[in-house]
């Protein structure tokens, strides 16, 4: 098996995939058969600066080189051979944002992420305007809160692009992403599969008045479609990417994709009435429409899937950073006492714990609220934990109160697809580091949804190898083959998956703890209203 291997890495029979998460850049190789042949990841963080979550786009070049060298020297490691030729590539990243260049390919201001809840006004002018739901992350909203600000840099503006468009760019010299990216660049017209023409003439009359120097449909990047080529690896590209110099360039690079659009391929769920969920730093739904909603919610978001079908998006700002601070104060603990953890052995025993406790968490509450979160209506946030004498602190309880509040913002969005919607999904199909720990957080996620969720064995993997996957179907997709008929007889036929049905007893305590998380927000406004970011009242 491993030379057959060997000679797959020799010959190019691979495909790559790359993504840049909220706290790590992740690198999945695999073979003809979506196998895993080697991966590696990277730590980074954002930072609040002036007012702005950011990344170091330096740190962000000096995390794709490590992460690609680790993958290189894993695959020397393994099976005897230097990393030179790959049959396809594919770079995703956290969604929409605001990456703003200049004529000479500079940066204007730092990278503004999803994360940012600054761009209020022009969300809702614009949604006003086009009738269709503009949330404050994407790249349109961005652009036009600079427009508002009369902030200098607008006038110097020669491309706008998100993270994976920025590294596709670097990678290639071209100037293209993915549908699933761009309709959280600008709404997409689901037919022509192209930027809303009749919306970016309303925009362009909306600033007619600055007499900028550019028209929005020259600064953003092309749309393609999964299968479409995107570029090939330049020269300075295959240099970036591996300064040793082993790395051939020429190679073929697939449309850049957001994380939302990958993890729709790792969970097989590009087809309508399918839907997946996410879980990280942020965590969302996806859910395949079947029709269109019948009027604009401020909680849904309507984006697309890599082949271009309309998708309804829920997504809450706040999941995992809260329980991953915590886990961080158990190591301590742990490492105080002279003991060396095992992190993975800490997730499970502390995430397991969950499994043994009350059914609605003991009457425990807390919020996960790192920043602002759209779907209670905070622009700001403040972690907080909150119990009352009567409550029923142990650490079972500590542990599932903070699993159903990373879900809890989610289901408030869910309700209205489900319950106005009236929009029926089947299973749900989820993926993130969250899901590695065996039943704990699937079961979780099943109570706070009410509905199947299965966890596939390719979860822990996530986007990066949902990457990799859209980099084969590229290269090797039959003539007139689409993406979901790929998916499911080729990628998926052979899928292990375990389905978890959800228990009445934790269905009945989670919709116990939600009416105590609903109840409680005004805890967490005063939170926000009486303490600073600095810590002083």
């Amino acid at each position: 098996m491993n030379q057959q291997i060997k000679q797959a890495i020799v010959r190019g029979e691979t495909s790559l995939g790359i993504e840049f998460g909220s706290t790590r850049i992740k690198a999945v190789l695999v073979d003809c058969h979506f196998q895993t042949i080697g991966s590696s990841s990277y730590e980074w963080e954002n930072q609040l600066i002036d007012g702005y979550w950011t990344y170091d786009l330096n740190e962000m070049i000096n995390g794709l080189q490590e992460t690609y060298r680790q993958l290189k020297q894993e695959v020397e490691n393994h099976y005897g051979v230097t990393l030179q030729k790959i049959g396809s590539i594919g770079c995703s990243a956290m969604m929409q944002g605001y990456i703003a260049l200049d004529h000479a390919g500079e940066l204007l201001v730092p990278f503004r992420t999803w994360r940012n809840a600054t761009t209020g006004a022009a969300a809702s002018e614009l949604t006003e305007k086009f009738q269709f739901k503009i949330p404050q992350r994407w790249s349109i909203a961005h652009l036009y809160q600079a427009i508002l600000n009369e902030e200098e840099h607008v006038t110097n503006l020669a491309y706008m692009t998100t993270l994976s468009g920025y590294v596709h760019w670097l990678l290639t010299g071209s100037k293209a992403i993915g549908i699933g990216d761009a309709s959280g660049m600008f709404p997409i017209d689901e037919s022509a599969k192209q930027y809303n023409e009749a919306m970016m003439k309303q925009f362009a009359d909306l600033i007619a008045d600055k007499d900028y120097p550019w028209k929005l449909q020259d600064i953003l990047p092309k749309v393609h479609t999964a299968g479409e080529h995107a570029g090939y690896l330049s020269g300075a590209g295959a240099r970036l990417l591996d300064p040793s110099g082993s790395l051939q360039a020429g190679i073929p690079l697939c449309p850049p994709e957001g994380d939302a659009g990958t993890g729709m391929v790792a969970t097989n769920s590009v087809k309508k009435r399918t839907g997946n969920i996410s879980v990280g730093t942020s965590i969302f739904a996806m859910i395949v429409l079947e029709k269109d909603l019948s009027t604009v919610y401020p909680e849904i978001d309507i984006v697309t899937t890599p082949d271009g079908s309309p998708v309804g998006m829920v997504l809450a700002n706040n999941c995992s950073s809260d329980i991953n601070a915590w886990l961080g104060l158990f190591r301590e603990f742990y490492e105080a006492m002279g003991q060396k953890p095992d992190m993975n052995q800490l997730f499970s025993v502390l995430l397991g714990k969950a499994l043994e406790a009350d059914a609605d968490g003991g009457g425990l509450l807390s919020y996960g609220y790192y920043s602002g979160e759209n779907i209670t209506g905070f622009a700001e946030g403040r972690p907080l934990f909150v119990r009352s004498p009567e409550s029923r602190f142990n650490l079972a309880n500590f542990m599932r109160v903070h699993l159903f509040t990373a879900f809890a913002a989610l289901r408030l969005g869910m309700d209205i697809l489900t319950q106005k919607e009236h929009i029926t999904v089947d299973h749900i199909l989820a993926h993130g580091g969250l899901f590695k720990t065996p039943l704990v957080g699937q079961k979780m996620c099943a109570a706070a949804l009410n509905v199947p969720v299965s966890v596939m064995s390719t979860a822990g993997e996530g986007g990066a190898w949902g990457m990799a996957v859209l980099a084969a179907y590229m290269v090797n997709k039959e003539q007139n083959e689409g993406l979901a008929d790929y998916l499911t007889a080729k990628v998926f036929k052979d899928a292990e998956g375990q389905e978890i049905h959800p228990d009445s007893t934790d269905v009945e305590g989670f919709a116990l703890f939600l009416e105590r998380y609903t109840k409680g927000l005004a805890i967490e406004q005063a939170a926000v209203d009486h303490f600073l970011e600095n810590g002083k009242k």
